[in-house]
């Protein structure tokens, strides 16, 4: 089963736009392949599983998933630090600027 799910994790790595892929590269370059391959593979028996258990089809995510979780993270993380130094936060987001037209 191993073979085969390492497998898989390297054929996951080769694909485009899918959160396997996007898991795939973000590992290896802090890991290298081989530990970024095991990654990918464990992720893939941990989707298979719930989608066994659960009874439901599997929802690919995207490969920008982690950055959007990750930028959440890091919006509550720092509103909370500067809460923590008595400053009242809400965050809006910024217009789009416009370039003038001449």
């Amino acid at each position: 089963m191993k073979e085969i799910l390492t497998q898989s994790g390297w054929a996951a790595s080769r694909t485009k736009d899918t959160f396997f892929s996007a898991r795939y590269h973000r590992l290896a370059a802090r890991r290298g392949k081989k530990k970024a391959v095991i990654a990918v593979a464990h992720s893939i028996l941990k989707a298979v599983y719930h989608v066994l258990k659960d009874d439901v089809p599997y929802n690919e995510l995207g490969a920008d998933h982690l950055n959007s979780r990750m930028e959440k993270r890091r919006k509550r993380y720092l509103k909370a630090e500067l809460e923590k130094m008595g400053f009242a936060v809400q965050l809006e987001p910024l217009e789009p600027l416009v370039p003038a037209s001449p």
